[in-house]
């Protein structure tokens, strides 16, 4: 059997896949203590010489396992000397393959304690990788590092588990000795918890989390996290003037605000928040899809100084053609009923600017920002002289064949297929790349990207903000359906049907009692394109149902949307397989 790479991890590292229930109280908690004996190199899969642990929940032993074990190798004289465990001991001894089946047996279901737990647990990794059996990732508790944040110096002048036993006045004393050291350490668990209630650490969950490196200002504003409710919702962390400082969304209101105070959290924008944070507010919502629309809601209209995304959705972008006789791209803040060819909306100027290049790659619509008249002519400019514009200035095409060959294509591609747009900066980067001109083939590959992206998002939110009202229902996790009530792309109503119940008494009381919402002009006339996309990611869920419409859902069969693939390579970046492709 090949060996398994092992790197031993902090404490920080250790964090279970499954395992006991964090919201367990710890007096109902199985722990497992443990300790081990080892001929002290590093943790390589062997080198294990004594194993002991104990079983207990609410103070109260279940069992015990102890053994030597044969490390299959000579233990060091300083090590016989500290443990008093000889070579002639080990000699009978079982290997630790042999120990390991019912150590992890013994362990099953509980958590795992032991004093400087990353050491031990970094043996027993290593033994279980390399001898081929599957280490059930339990949960860690360390009581040295327990210790850290419970006790202070003046109480005990060092962490050791013979100091804190002496402490805790242990029935059983460390002596090196596998059996009586676990023994120690389960009293020295039991004294650290009896501190915990004090800190309002009562599960184990919060003792794990309490045991781990957290700032002076996480642990003094630990208790904005007391009484939040355990519901999908948006929470807001406010100053002491009430100012929203943070907005976030959870499926679990009260998890997720307590993780804003644990080891985990390590963003030091978070850690400046917490320090000027007062008092956290909780909204309840119906399912997690109202939560994160009102999220976004509550960002735009506030803009607090500590969320980096969705805070200012006005000052969004669009890609307009010009009205006149030879028109031209321009980047606007807004569109009005009267532009009928428009492209966005585009998140910033340089994300309307690269795609606008992209279609001035592909068809001759002119660069120049002058007023062209038809009756007088304008000296060109240097592109009509390199051949990239037909020169309208000097009335060398006419309003007919310009529009034809420079603006017809622009209208195509934003309202229907760019598919002569895509042919034509493919066919230039096959150029450019055939050339060796591999800068010039990236800059137009992303300039390939950004008009797929932004046609490929103005068709998908058109097509849902064109339907004036549509109900969608989703199962919900304990039963009923989460239900919502969308109006051109807005979430208008939400609610959840309770188990057993149908579903159609609720979406009518949403329906009376749903935000009213007009149309408009443009692929989001009434919402935020944000909001309408997360409602899309909602909606195109393989679990989502929906229930009524009151227009069809439908995209033009020969849309952007067949580009997808396309774009995904050229957001990669494989310019090299771009140029053979002819969707």
């Amino acid at each position: 059997m090949a060996q398994a790479e092992y790197v031993q991890e902090s404490l920080a590292g250790l964090d279970p896949v499954g395992g006991v229930d964090p919201a367990l109280p710890l007096y109902a908690t199985t722990f497992v203590v443990v300790d081990l004996e080892t001929t002290g190199g590093a943790p390589d899969g062997g080198g294990i010489t004594e194993i002991g642990a104990v079983k207990v929940r609410g103070g109260e032993q279940l069992g015990v396992l102890a053994t030597l074990v044969n490390p299959g190798q000579p233990i060091p004289p300083f090590i016989t000397v500290l443990t008093g465990i000889t070579q002639a001991m080990l000699v009978p001894a079982p290997p630790i393959e042999q120990v390991l089946p019912s150590f992890l047996e013994f362990l099953a279901d509980a958590v795992l304690v032991a004093h400087n737990a990353p050491y031990d647990v970094g043996f027993l990794k290593a033994a279980c990788a390399k001898h081929g059996y599957r280490w059930p990732n339990p949960r860690v508790l360390d009581t040295a590092a327990l210790a850290r944040r419970v006790l202070t110096r003046d109480e005990v002048p060092n962490r050791k588990l013979g100091t804190l036993a002496a402490y805790f006045r242990t029935a059983t004393q460390p002596n090196h000795r596998a059996l009586d050291d676990a023994k120690a350490t389960v009293d020295v668990l039991h004294g650290l918890i009896g501190r915990l209630g004090g800190h309002r650490v009562d599960t184990v969950g919060e003792a794990i989390e309490f045991a781990r490196a957290v700032t002076p200002t996480q642990r003094r504003k630990r208790h904005l996290a007391d009484g939040l409710p355990k519901v999908p919702g948006v929470y807001i962390f406010r100053a002491a003037d009430d100012r929203p400082l943070y907005v976030g969304t959870s499926g679990d209101i009260a998890t997720r605000v307590r993780s804003y105070f644990t080891a985990g959290e390590k963003r030091a924008r978070i850690s400046e928040m917490l320090a000027a944070a007062e008092r956290v507010e909780a909204l309840e919502c119906a399912h997690s899809l109202e939560a994160e629309v009102r999220e976004l809601r509550l960002i735009a209209a506030h803009a607090p100084p500590y969320n980096r995304r969705s805070k200012y959705p006005e000052r969004m972008v669009w890609l307009k053609l010009t009205d006149g006789p030879y028109p031209r791209l321009s980047i606007v803040r807004e569109i009005s009923p009267a532009d009928t060819a428009y492209l966005g909306p585009f998140t910033s100027r340089r994300s309307a600017e690269l795609a606008a290049a992209g279609f001035h790659d592909a068809v001759p619509l002119r660069q120049c920002t002058h007023r062209l008249s038809l009756r007088t002519i304008t000296p060109a400019c240097a592109l009509a002289e390199l051949g990239r514009c037909p020169a309208p200035c000097e009335h060398k095409i006419t309003p007919a064949e310009y529009d034809d060959r420079a603006a017809a294509p622009f209208r195509t591609a934003t309202a229907s297929d760019p598919q002569v747009v895509v042919d034509a900066l493919l066919a230039r980067i096959e150029v450019l790349s055939r050339d060796q001109r591999y800068e010039e083939a990236a800059v137009t590959r992303s300039r390939l990207a950004a008009v797929l992206r932004a046609t490929v998002r103005m068709q998908r939110l058109a097509a849902l903000t064109g339907i004036a009202e549509l109900a969608a229902a989703r199962p919900a996790a304990r039963g009923g359906w989460e239900l919502a009530l969308v109006r051109h792309g807005r979430l208008a109503g939400a609610g959840v049907s309770p188990p057993g119940v149908h579903p159609r008494p609720t979406l009518n009381t949403i329906r009376a009692t749903a935000e009213t919402v007009p149309g408009g002009h443009g692929p989001v006339p009434s919402a935020t394109a944000e909001e309408s996309e997360r409602i899309l990611s909602w909606l195109e869920r393989s679990e989502t149902r929906l229930v009524e419409m009151s227009s069809g859902w439908s995209s033009p069969a020969g849309g952007a949307g067949r580009f997808r693939d396309l774009l995904a390579k050229a957001e990669s970046g494989a310019s090299h397989q771009l140029s053979t492709e002819r969707s």
